[in-house]
């Protein structure tokens, strides 16, 4: 049988997602072979994502070669899958979800977000962070600092910022966890769709029993229940990674908690409602927990940020 194709971005944290799931269908007998392919997310580094276009950013140099069949899956970080995926396309695996939570990492040990007094400047690449640190704690500066980790540890460490805004997957997965400074609350900060789990891509043409297999070897179903209304969520608003959307579902005993909302961008108005059933209905949660959020008054919000980013 032919090697598995996987095709990934060439960062660090890209590359262990990539081996993780190789070593996830190796167990199962399947042999695998890494391509990796730049992405217009990654060679683009000195502008913010919302001014390149927020959608496939980080994905459509390998949505192309999935469709040419040059690689049999693509392997990315769910939480930056848009919304909607080309025709053709479908996310047909989810990983084990690891700690959802957003987290503060410096070689600062005075690093404090409730205390005014500690001048902070924090760098992300997030609007979703950026906004929600304005609704929360409008005094900590922020900074644009993009890159993949090892460089926006270095520009930390040259001075551009002196904490980092960041999930906790990657940098645990990168093993920073001694920079780790605070890890902030899931009712503060709650994550972007995705986040802390690996989502593998794959094209029409993709053999069958091969994407059988491929699911039985990587697939979580309890992620998958939460990601399915996280993203039912996601495609009901059409948000992007320039818009600060957010959602988190959790599961107990047959059933999905969805919680999200949305917050503008300079954080005066925060949006948030919570939804919950069977796990068969996950999809309609979060197409229900989305009406609830734009007629609570994420519709003007979200309308108002589309005009602003549109400028």
């Amino acid at each position: 049988m032919k090697p598995i194709r996987i095709g990934t971005r060439g960062s660090k944290l890209a590359l262990y997602q990539a081996h993780y799931v190789a070593d996830l269908l190796a167990k199962q007998g399947l042999g695998t072979d890494i391509v990796i392919i730049d992405t217009k997310g990654d060679q683009i580094l000195d502008v913010a994502i919302s001014k390149i276009g927020s959608k496939g950013v980080f994905t459509e140099e390998l949505e192309i070669q999935l469709a040419k069949g040059v690689i049999d899956i693509a392997v990315h970080s769910a939480k930056d899958m848009q919304s909607t995926l080309p025709d053709g396309f479908e996310l047909i695996a989810f990983t084990v979800r690891e700690r959802t939570n957003d987290v503060i990492i410096s070689h600062r040990p005075d690093i404090h977000l409730s205390n005014p007094a500690i001048h902070t400047v924090l760098g992300t690449s997030s609007t979703r962070r950026v906004a929600t640190l304005k609704h929360f704690y409008p005094h900590v500066q922020t900074t644009e600092i993009r890159g993949n980790l090892q460089t926006r540890i270095a520009k930390m460490e040259a001075g551009a910022c002196d904490a980092l805004l960041l999930a906790y997957a990657g940098v645990h997965r990168m093993g920073y966890d001694h920079l780790i400074r605070h890890v902030l609350p899931l009712e503060e900060f709650t994550p972007a769709v995705g986040q802390g789990t690996i989502a593998i891509e794959a094209f029409e043409g993709l053999d069958g029993q091969l994407r059988k297999q491929i699911i039985q070897a990587v697939h979580d179903p309890t992620t998958g229940y939460c990601l399915r209304a996280e993203r039912s969520y996601l495609k009901e608003l059409d948000g992007g990674c320039s818009i600060p959307i957010f959602a988190l579902g959790t599961y107990a005993e047959g059933e999905v908690t969805l919680k999200g909302g949305i917050v503008s961008l300079d954080g005066s108005k925060r949006v948030e409602k919570q939804v919950c059933g069977p796990i068969d209905e996950a999809e309609a949660l979060g197409r229900t927990l989305a009406g609830q959020v734009l007629a609570a008054g994420g519709k003007e919000i979200l309308s108002k940020i589309r005009i602003q980013l549109a400028k």
